[in-house]
């Protein structure tokens, strides 16, 4: 539950939580993290010092169900010589790390990520005659950061959120959201690490699937050109009644030409799903074969983790020999995306290097196995066989219920441990499926787009598929576009 109130001072603040030695105390009223936040909003917005705040009534930190703490609104004049209309800007507080005591997120040092590294951004247009900014974006923004804290998956730019309802519950046709850099926004170093800002723009089915069978980027490229789509700073207008393909068709041809081309750069998802091996029965409980459909799954370890991580980082790179780095001991956690690593990247769980030792699972060789999806992870499928494995790539699934993960790979990509004789093979919970055997399911991805055919049956030496109906909020780098 959230109030609106002009912003000033923050709450009380509660007594510094045990762990990690965290800095020098700072003045209780106005945590650092906060105020170097406030600096740069204050450096956009010199004349709006107090601009109307909706704020967490009770905090996450008191056991409340909000993660943001606040979500300040803040009236940008835009620009219409450049196509910038006037809209409400609103800026997130509580993704990063405003109090540095370890209540919240966990103080690592000044030189990495605060806290999750970015906090969220919204541009919404301004209605004529509109005197105040509507708050339903604030519900919004805390909806994604619950996503967030939940499956502790980061986003980045280019990254997609599939929404399936109006933004604003509404009619609305925006229906989705797309991720990118704040264009006013400029990092902060705070205290406690670095902020960087992350704008969601809202866009259509039709803009949302552009990006998933091509690339984030590319559409928010595209959208930056039709004004009324969101022009130079991708403003949201959620009375906008059609696609960018519907305004200028020509902009179809570009993304059929860079599918094409490139593929899609969409390396892997958070979904439900889950694998069994179809090769022999489980002998007992502790049969890592059983591990995806028990109702205690074993989690992934750390270095599988790892691996998966990085798995996706490189699907995002556009290279002639994709590789999957092998299982090394010394390798180093975390993820690259511009930035140092931090104990939330997406796909890392704190408890999983606890469950098992890495080095005492071995690579097994499956005969057969059945493979499980939701409608829209299923519907992906294509997108998994043409987008990606086509052109020499990668994609995985990562369950969003289970520790456990899914990765097709192509014959191009080095370092798997599925193999042309081979083709199924599992590390623990993490199984992968390598191309050209994958591709005998071509003829039957119908069923996965259209859930009403009839089930494959299982067969040996043949992926089976199920598919439910559950909705699937899926981003990137573990949810990674």
């Amino acid at each position: 539950m959230a109030e609106l109130r002009p912003s000033g001072a923050p709450a009380p603040t509660a007594p510094p939580a045990p762990g990690p030695t965290a800095p020098p105390a700072f003045a209780s009223l106005f945590p650092p993290g906060l105020h170097a936040i406030y600096g740069e909003c204050r450096r956009l917005y010199p004349d709006q010092p107090n601009p109307l705040q909706v704020t967490a009534i009770v905090k996450y930190w008191l056991g409340g169900p909000d993660p943001l703490d606040y979500v300040s609104m803040y009236r940008n004049v835009g620009s219409p010589s450049a196509n910038i209309p006037e809209h409400w800007h609103y800026i997130s507080f509580g993704l990063s790390d405003l109090y540095g005591d370890n209540r919240v997120h966990e103080f690592t040092g000044t030189d990495g990520p605060s806290g999750f590294g970015f906090e969220l951004t919204f541009r919404l247009k301004r209605e004529t005659g509109e005197s105040a900014p509507p708050t339903w974006p604030a519900e919004l923004m805390q909806g994604l950061a619950r996503y967030v804290f939940q499956s502790e998956n980061t986003f980045c730019s280019g990254d997609h959120v599939s929404w399936h309802s109006p933004l604003d519950n509404s009619e609305s046709r925006i229906q989705h959201m797309l991720l990118t850099e704040d264009p006013q926004m400029q990092p902060v170093q705070t205290p406690f690490g670095v902020v960087t800002f992350l704008q969601i723009v809202g866009v259509c089915t039709e803009e949302l699937h552009s990006a998933q069978q091509w690339n984030g980027q590319g559409i928010l490229e595209l959208l930056r050109t039709v004004p009324v789509a969101g022009g130079p700073w991708l403003i949201t207008d959620m009375r906008r009644g059609e696609t960018i393909f519907e305004i200028d068709p020509h902009l179809q041809e570009r993304v059929d030409k860079g599918i094409e081309t490139d593929g899609s750069n969409l390396s892997g998802v958070s979904a439900k799903c889950a694998w069994d091996d179809l090769s022999r029965p489980p002998e007992d409980d502790e049969d890592s074969r059983s591990i995806c459909i028990g109702t205690q799954p074993r989690r992934l370890s750390g270095k599988d983790t790892e691996q998966i991580r990085e798995t996706l980082r490189r699907g995002l790179e556009i290279n002639s020999k994709p590789v999957l780095p092998p299982i090394n001991p010394q390798r180093q956690n975390g993820l690259a995306h511009d930035r140092a690593p931090s104990r939330k990247d997406s796909l890392e769980s704190d408890s999983s290097t606890a469950i098992i030792p890495h080095e005492l699972i071995r690579t097994r060789q499956l005969e057969s196995v059945h493979l499980k999806f939701n409608q829209e992870s299923g519907a992906l499928i294509p997108l998994c066989l043409r987008g990606r494995l086509l052109h020499g790539r990668h994609f995985t699934y990562k369950s969003i219920t289970g520790d456990m993960a899914i990765t097709f790979v192509s014959t191009g990509v080095e370092g798997a441990f599925a193999t042309e004789e081979h083709p199924y093979a599992a590390h623990g919970p993490w199984l992968q499926v390598r191309r050209p055997f994958f591709f005998s399911l071509l003829p039957f991805v119908d069923f996965l787009v259209h859930p009403s055919s009839s089930p494959l049956a299982a067969l040996g030496g043949t992926p089976s598929w199920e598919a439910g109906h559950e909705r699937l909020l899926d981003s990137g780098p573990g949810a990674c576009g």
